[in-house]
């Protein structure tokens, strides 16, 4: 099993609506994905932070997931946005 804790933060207002507008779609995206087992980004009390939970059946489950939105409209527009994730195998 694979999971994935942290967080995702954005450095202005403008990057963090863009993460409120297309969050919910990347979330239904990633829990349709073969091998996901739980995907949940939250808001924190910080507007600019979103903590980040996700699990996975195996390695393959996660890398399936991470080649998907490499080329998905969520990463093209976030991906300048900080991330602090901690991946964890077992």
């Amino acid at each position: 099993m694979i999971r994935v804790t942290g967080t995702l933060t954005c450095s202005s207002a403008e990057e963090a609506d863009i993460v409120r507008t297309l969050l919910p779609d990347h979330v239904r995206l990633s829990r349709a994905e073969p091998g996901c087992l739980s995907f949940n980004v939250l808001s924190t009390d910080n507007p600019m932070v979103w903590r980040l939970d996700e699990t996975f059946t195996n390695r393959e489950a996660f890398d399936a997931h991470q080649a998907r939105t490499r080329v998905s409209p969520w990463y093209r527009a976030t991906a300048t946005l900080g991330r602090d994730f901690t991946i964890s195998e077992g």
